[in-house]
């Protein structure tokens, strides 16, 4: 039976420092990708002839929207597969992988408990969903970002098309155009390339005190922590 833990002599930031320091990367170099996201786009429409943007026209202006969400998009559909393809899929000696031929503690049926989440205690397909809760925000973040990665680029592209006096273009057709699609598989191929590194960097380097690597001392072909 599961006990809930406390951790009385921690502060909050200490229990909580890694996402707050990654949230915190990750508003500052937000604010600086808009800003000098703002200045590249106003010096191109500056070229034009074309009038600038303020800073909140910028936020909302097709080249903003486009260029965040299709980084966004390519994170949320790496860690949506690696989440899924790691229940199957075995490397032998990567820490990033489960025993070749164990079953884990991930693998066992969930008990309902005192302390257990909500969605276990009630069961049924509440349970199922729950079950693979990840998987389904994951994938529900991917296709949001895909949408709005899409929008956007279809908004500056028919900003690029209007400053060169040709008519804009729907929807469905830009759809089919090779842009949307360079932007979108230059962006997925290097989030793939990133995993594949550390699922197999990890078989032979080490980080001691990380839980992303073995320990120091391991064997190279023992498989997982």
């Amino acid at each position: 039976m599961s006990s809930q833990k406390t951790y009385p002599k921690k502060t909050w930031l200490y229990r909580n420092g890694l996402s707050v320091v990654f949230i915190t990367i990750f508003l500052i170099t937000l604010m600086a990708q808009a800003l000098t996201g703002w200045r590249e786009h106003n010096s191109e429409l500056a070229d034009h002839g074309a009038a600038a943007l303020t800073l909140r026209g910028y936020l909302t202006s097709g080249h903003f929207i486009s260029a965040t969400f299709e980084n966004f998009e390519s994170e949320f559909l790496q860690m949506m597969l690696y989440v899924l393809l790691t229940v199957k899929l075995r490397q032998l000696g990567s820490a990033e992988s489960k025993k070749l031929d164990e079953k884990e503690e991930v693998d066992r049926e969930p008990t309902p408990s005192k302390h257990a989440p909500w969605a276990v205690r009630q069961g049924g397909w509440i349970l199922k969903v729950y079950s693979h809760s990840l998987s389904i925000a994951f994938g529900v973040l991917f296709l949001s970002s895909w949408a709005l990665h899409f929008y956007g680029s279809w908004q500056e592209n028919n900003i690029s098309r209007a400053l060169l006096g040709k008519p804009r273009m729907a929807m469905s057709d830009y759809l089919a155009e090779a842009n949307f699609w360079f932007e979108t598989f230059q962006n997925w191929q290097s989030e793939f390339l990133s995993v594949a590194a550390i699922v197999i960097l990890t078989i032979f380097l080490r980080e001691k005190g990380s839980p992303e690597s073995k320990p120091v001392d391991a064997p190279n072909l023992e498989t997982g922590k």
